[in-house]
């Protein structure tokens, strides 16, 4: 079992080659697993962890209802914001400056095999990082991500989430809402869910700007306390 994980910060990168640049490190994982299985020989496989910060774009996972757009394309080409249908779970979500989006690429079974486990353990990151900064953030059930004040009409989200697996190997993750401009969740009904609010740690915080570098800082720690894992430093390829 292998895990350390190769951590890369893409910085801003736009999110079709980002797309690119997971896709094939995931399939780099599957094509090992396949290939030695075949074999019958032992092997070891890599596990990646990407940061970025993405331009204005909307995402839609393979279950997501077109209606959730609520701009067309002309209304996005003004908005400088582009739309991708992708191969990850999930409804319809934002991305842009001031978020800080993470993909782990992992072989689960260099950690567990239980995708249920995964992700109630990628939220568990998440409410921790949150809780250094004295905010609740809890579960809803039924709605994977990160919301504060569940169960109350001031329910809101701020970490949404949306993985693919495939042979134990994910990609996809989540994005944390931390200095990005919510006005462009009026443009969608995020995740496909009505009447929830969405909100920032910025907002939450009350103060002019969010130092992005420590939040990530924070999430790592979590990360590899959470998944018993060390982080290694990648160049990008």
């Amino acid at each position: 079992m292998n895990k350390s994980i190769q951590l890369a910060d893409l910085g801003k990168k736009d999110y079709q080659s980002t797309w690119d640049y997971q896709e094939a490190l995931f399939k780099g994982i599957v094509d090992i697993k396949i290939q030695n299985r075949r074999e019958e020989t032992s092997f070891s496989t890599p596990n990646y962890f990407l940061f970025v910060e993405h331009p204005h774009v909307y995402t839609m996972g393979k279950s997501g209802d077109l209606s959730n757009l609520l701009l067309t394309e002309k209304q996005l080409e003004d908005k400088g914001a582009k739309f991708y249908k992708i191969n990850r779970g999930g409804d319809i979500t934002y991305h842009g400056p001031g978020q800080i989006v993470g993909y782990p690429i992992l072989d689960l079974d260099n950690f567990f095999t239980d995708i249920h486990k995964y992700l109630r353990l990628l939220e568990e990151v998440i409410i921790l990082t949150l809780a250094e900064y004295n905010i609740k953030g809890t579960r809803s059930e039924g709605e994977t991500g990160v919301w504060l004040d569940v169960g109350t009409p001031f329910a809101r989200k701020i970490c949404a989430m949306g993985v693919r697996a495939s042979r134990w190997v994910t990609m996809h993750g989540f994005a944390l809402n931390v200095n990005a401009n919510l006005g462009y969740f009026d443009n969608i009904i995020p995740c496909g869910i009505r009447g929830k609010a969405v909100t920032s740690l910025q907002v939450e915080l009350g103060v002019e700007n969010v130092d992005e570098t420590e939040v990530k800082n924070k999430i790592k720690k979590h990360f590899a306390q959470l998944f018993e894992a060390d982080f290694i430093e990648k160049e990008v390829d």
